[in-house]
């Protein structure tokens, strides 16, 4: 899995967890909704980590807690 993979995915995680819709966590996170959706959709291909931490942000967590998961656990190497 490479690492835009990882962020999608874990987004899509937390808002399931809490059975939020993509433009909730945009509201919550203080960002257009059209941001998350570019990160989900793989419009953009590096998410800055500002970006990351609004969305953490709003889903009251820190970016300790978002990056401490399995999805970032066994990423493939970015430099080959």
């Amino acid at each position: 899995m490479d690492t835009v993979s990882a962020i999608r995915d874990r987004i899509l995680h937390l808002c399931a967890k809490r059975n939020i819709t993509i433009n909730k966590l945009a509201t919550l996170a203080a960002l257009p909704p059209s941001s998350v959706k570019n990160i989900l959709y793989g419009r953009s291909q590096d998410p800055k980590i500002l970006t990351i931490k609004k969305i953490c942000d709003g889903l009251d967590i820190t970016l300790i807690d978002f990056f401490n998961s399995p999805e970032f656990a066994s990423l493939e190497p970015e430099i080959k």
